[in-house]
């Protein structure tokens, strides 16, 4: 099959900032980095990921057709993401790329950056971040004062829900693109990894997410407990400023109950591709790529009734409010394997039909292509 190019026949040049970089170590924009970039490369693009000297491996220079550029980053919490991204802004200064997409609505700094310097910038805003219970006053006044910055700055914003594109374009009266997070379709046996945590296929349920309050990881264990069944409940997950948090955790759950820690690559996908049921327990942000991830797996899906949730997942998932309603909901599922079969059928459907990476590639290439040069339709 044959992919557009620019009008002009030449390759695209694009730059990746603001994630961790790949291969993808961690979470959802690096995900997202790698699958895009990787697609776009094969198809004639030029394609550069800037990633933090603590995530890439040393050596790694090119991955899966993208080039690497690896810069040092400061291990906080609050200064990782921003200063990183200035750095990647300022060593891209000297070269030319026809877009730099930037990740996180934390790196409006470098955003501005380099649209004083004439470059074409596209930022990914993600969710609403001072919704998030990790960051403290200061935390959330920074995310806010960025969205407000960033709605009057001359970039291109993208959003993955519908639900955060609707509130910048409330709030601050700005327009949005909305580009969907993807996923590829997935029925994997096992590679070994079912069988190291002592699992069988269809044998557990899974809950995967950053072990951060937000994600209620407290509130999935606390529902368990009153699930009648010795199926176990699998947690895959961590998070690098948590500590604490992941202490209360362990010491709360009940011995169904396996902390996996985080698990990236064929073994993530072993293990959602043969889970019996997968919790989304989320409550803020935009769209979460383990819920996409889940969908394209053919889990049968118990979200959180939530607004992004509900978006993404349509009537492919079952939903709850509440520790009480999800034990409850977990209990049918287990209990009714017809249920569970229905809701795992529906869900790769809608997979298919709404998030596959291709499309999402396809509609990327092609904006990229009309912002570059806008007589191409």
């Amino acid at each position: 099959m044959s992919h557009p190019r620019a009008k002009d026949g030449r390759p695209l040049r694009v730059a990746i900032l603001g994630t961790r970089g790949v291969p993808a170590s961690y979470g959802g924009f690096e995900t997202f980095a790698e699958e895009l970039g990787s697609r776009l490369a094969v198809r004639g693009h030029q394609m550069t990921v800037y990633g933090r000297d603590r995530w890439v491996p040393k050596d790694c220079r090119e991955y899966r057709g993208m080039r690497i550029v690896r810069l040092p980053a400061p291990p906080s919490k609050y200064l990782e993401t921003v200063v990183h991204t200035l750095f990647s802004a300022f060593h891209l200064l000297p070269r030319h790329f026809d877009i730099v997409y930037i990740c996180n609505s934390a790196n409006v700094p470098a955003a501005a950056l380099l649209r004083l310097t004439g470059r074409r910038v596209v930022l990914n805003v993600d969710g609403l971040e001072w919704q998030r219970a990790k960051w403290g006053p200061l935390g959330r006044a920074y995310y806010r004062a960025c969205a407000w910055l960033a709605a009057r700055l001359p970039v291109e914003i993208v959003t993955d829900a519908h639900v955060i594109g609707e509130h910048y374009r409330r709030a601050y009266g700005r327009a949005t693109s909305y580009f969907p997070y993807g996923t590829d379709l997935i029925d994997l046996g096992d590679d070994g990894t079912l069988r190291r945590l002592g699992l069988d296929r269809r044998g557990y349920v899974l809950y995967v997410s950053r072990l951060e309050p937000e994600n209620n990881a407290h509130v999935v264990i606390d529902a368990y407990r009153d699930v009648r069944t010795d199926v176990p409940l699998l947690i895959v997950g961590d998070a690098p400023y948590a500590a604490a948090y992941i202490e209360r955790l362990k010491g709360t759950a009940d011995r169904r109950v396996i902390f996996a820690g985080a698990i990236y690559g064929r073994g993530y996908h072993v293990l959602r591709s043969n889970a019996l049921a997968y919790v989304q327990a989320t409550e803020v942000g935009g769209t979460h790529p383990a819920l996409v991830e889940a969908m394209g797996a053919g889990n049968a899906i118990v979200a959180n009734d939530v607004p992004e949730h509900r978006e993404v997942l349509g009537d492919a998932g079952t939903y709850y409010r509440g520790a009480a309603e999800l034990a409850a909901v977990l209990q049918r599922i287990l209990d009714e394997p017809e249920t569970a079969a229905d809701l795992r059928t529906r869900a790769r459907a809608r997979a298919r039909q709404e998030y596959s990476w291709d499309a999402v590639t396809d509609a990327y290439e092609g904006w990229f292509r009309r912002l570059v040069l806008p007589s191409v339709r």
